[in-house]
């Protein structure tokens, strides 16, 4: 498909090739058979910079053989409230964790394939209730804050992308409001040529969102003028093409649109391609479509999703399990490499099921116990085990469709899932894994001996598994404050006002133990936190 556009550029009188852009965003999860990542927030909690400079480097690679030289990726949001569809695309909560995962430009650019820093800027601070999208709540909504708290917490990531060289900036569908009234970011002068272009440096180019101008108030010739001039530099207009750049010829015409700002976004776009060496090389090298989805790429994703995994209690010493176990599994999430996944895998928002190849859960645990017996409602026996795992948490979701009071959409366990954790955590000494892309109200867990936060781990189940059995070590931590009722969203850390059900940073750590199965209790740890704003 790539090289069939870039065929016809050579037909134009300048033949100038195209930049093909793509959401790669966890891995390349647009392609069956790729490798798809843990998303960000189970990066986040692996808190392993280099790590994820190495999976980005894997989707660089893997995006760059099938001919894209242009990736949607990184989001560098600061996620402030568990509510928003967009959540798991964080890091997490806290800015100077967010910064330190941009090392994922380095892994993309250093690899033949454009870094895009999104979404700027505050896209994570939207206030529940602020949307005007559809039947949106939160996502493309209002984040009214002051200047000195955006740069604080949103823009400091950013900030670290631009020093790093990132090649493209997009920004988000939603507002912001400094007092004087909401505005989009697709029309904010200040923040995007003041602020990214002037005080902070930034020499690539900026791309809108999908349609993101046809969201400015006013006409469609007031959509065009106001976003190219407040320092958009490409407009993504994937259906009316014609009309925009009518539009746009039509504006510069009557002078509304400096030529000044169209030489300036051009010889930024270009900057870009001759940087690619797109004018030289503009087909795909086909030379490493093997290495897509290879067991050498899996296996990072494998380590990534165990460096994920969050052991938020462990009564007893009931982790790591024995190999020899007679394990009953149970849950909605264990067989299901597309829940696993979460959204953005193969289609954008998602599905459950098979949809590509990988290991899920269940696999992986069967692997490594000596006895299974799975059961997703937990309506076979229960005798007869010495563990059970009970593998809980969400569907796919992506964007605002994921929002909370969206469709009914809650934060709770599933009835389903909350039946089976009763039943078989009733029956015999359970672990419960929760799948999401998010804290849950997880109730009561007073019979419950071990609860691991596994956020969407990608299709490498054995990375779930590996720590489950004690074959690496439980490390990660917390990327995001747990809440203890719904009632407490937003919380974050350094609130005023701070008790959470599991704090930020909190994480278990159990050592590695023999096939047996040694069990050492784990200890929960509040690991160092940054006050918002004070990045470490």
């Amino acid at each position: 498909m790539i090289d069939a556009f870039q065929l016809q550029t050579r037909q134009t009188r300048l033949q100038v090739p195209l930049i093909y852009g793509v959401d790669a965003v966890h891995g390349y999860n647009n392609v069956v058979g790729a490798t798809i990542f843990p998303h960000n927030a189970g990066l986040g909690a692996a808190r392993d910079p280099r790590l994820v400079e190495q999976a980005a480097a894997i989707t660089a690679k893997e995006v760059k053989a099938t001919g894209i030289p242009w990736n949607f990726a990184p989001c560098l949001c600061v996620s402030r409230d568990d509510r928003w569809g967009r959540a798991y695309e964080s890091f997490g909560e806290d800015p100077a964790l967010v910064t330190r995962m941009a090392t994922v430009v380095d892994g993309l650019q250093d690899h033949g394939v454009l870094a895009t820093a999104k979404h700027y800027v505050g896209d994570g601070g939207t206030v529940f209730g602020s949307s005007t999208t559809g039947d949106y709540t939160i996502d493309q909504g209002v984040t009214t804050t002051t200047r000195e708290e955006l740069a604080a917490i949103h823009l400091a990531p950013f900030k670290e992308a631009v020093k790093r060289g990132v090649a493209t900036v997009m920004p988000s569908f939603s507002s912001v409001d400094f007092g004087d009234g909401p505005l989009k970011m697709h029309a904010h002068d200040e923040l995007i040529n003041g602020t990214l272009k002037g005080k902070l440096g930034f020499k690539g180019f900026v791309i809108s969102d999908w349609q993101a101008i046809d969201q400015i108030p006013g006409d469609y010739p007031s959509d065009v003028r106001t976003s190219v001039n407040a320092g958009l530099d490409m407009i993504m207009v994937p259906y009316a093409y014609p009309e925009f750049t009518g539009t746009l010829k039509a504006e510069v015409e009557a002078g509304r649109v400096p030529m000044s700002r169209i030489d300036d976004a051009v010889a930024r776009i270009l900057t870009q391609k001759f940087r690619l060496g797109l004018f030289e090389r503009p087909y795909a090298d086909r030379s490493h479509l093997r290495d897509v989805g290879s067991p050498a790429h899996r296996a990072v994703a494998r380590k990534a999703a165990a460096k994920s995994q969050v052991l938020l209690k462990n009564d007893g010493g009931l982790l790591p399990l024995r190999r020899n176990a007679k394990v009953y599994v149970a849950g909605s999430n264990a067989d299901d490499i597309g829940n696993q996944s979460g959204g953005w895998t193969i289609t954008w928002q998602g599905s459950s099921g098979p949809i590509t190849p990988g290991t899920t859960i269940l696999e992986a645990v069967r692997s490594r116990a000596a006895s299974v017996t799975y059961s997703r409602d937990a309506s076979a026996g229960l005798a007869g085990h010495d563990v059970g795992v009970v593998v809980v948490g969400e569907t796919p979701y992506a964007e605002g469709q994921g929002d909370v009071g969206r469709a009914g959409r809650t934060l709770d366990l599933p009835a389903a899932d909350r039946a089976a954790v009763d039943k078989v955590c009733g029956a015999m000494k359970c672990v419960v894994l929760v799948v999401s892309g998010r804290p849950l109200l997880l109730g009561d867990l007073s019979g419950v001996e071990a609860v691991v936060a596994s956020w969407l781990p990608g299709t490498e189940g054995d990375g779930v598994a590996d720590p489950l059995f004690g074959a690496v070590p439980y490390t990660g931590r917390l990327p995001f404050t747990w809440f203890r009722s719904v009632a407490q969203l937003p919380i974050n850390v350094g609130d005023a006002s701070y008790d959470p059900l599991f704090p930020y940073g909190w994480g278990g750590c159990v050592p590695t133990g023999p096939a047996t199965g040694s069990r050492t209790p784990a200890t929960g740890s509040r690991a160092e936190t940054s006050r918002p704003g004070r990045p470490r």
